[in-house]
């Protein structure tokens, strides 16, 4: 018995030392990553906290939310920069649709008022920063995803070039909305 023990042991070092030398298996590539930086949807993201708001006009016309998990929104509050390793922000955006509805309450009431709320999705960003991981983008991997789907390789390529007029801020072009 010992010896059969030996002769299997014997027989998996010498095939494990054949194959030493011989590249590994690439990793088989996961669709549901970003192109470049391999950052997935992170699970429960919709439940992270209020960054900030912002409307986008013109042509887009889209209401936009940023949300921060809790490390991403202990730095903004307290105005840490550069932003911690594990820190993460995501931005959902939407249409920005006119809401009828609400108009019609508001004229019954006599507000001058118009009311817009969140229509169609559009896309949600991404940013994951890890120093080691992503070393060329000052340590922010990025992420764009439309209908939980990744966008192309292109679109991916020009994130941390969009984002190097917010350098000082670390990248982030957000702020920390204020208490009202």
């Amino acid at each position: 018995m010992t010896r059969i023990l030996t002769l299997a042991l014997a027989a998996t070092l010498l095939s494990s030392a054949a194959f030493a030398d011989a590249p590994a298996p690439a990793a088989p590539k996961d669709s549901s990553a970003s192109p470049i930086y391999g950052v997935t949807i992170p699970e429960g993201y919709r439940d992270w906290k209020v960054i900030s708001v912002a409307q986008l006009r013109g042509k887009a016309n889209q209401l936009r939310v940023q949300l921060g998990n809790d490390i991403a929104i202990k730095a903004m509050r307290e105005g840490t920069r550069p932003f911690p390793d594990g820190a993460m922000i995501a931005a959902i955006h939407w249409t920005n649709d006119e809401n009828v509805e609400n108009d019609k309450v508001f004229e019954a009431v006599n507000f001058p008022f118009q009311s817009s709320t969140a229509g169609k999705p559009v896309n949600v960003q991404f940013m994951v920063k890890d120093s080691k991981k992503y070393p060329d983008s000052a340590g922010w991997g990025f992420a764009d995803f439309k209908d939980g789907k990744p966008q192309s390789e292109e679109l991916h390529q020009a994130c941390f070039s969009c984002h190097a007029p917010a350098a000082d801020k670390d990248f982030v072009f957000t702020d920390y909305a204020k208490n009202p």
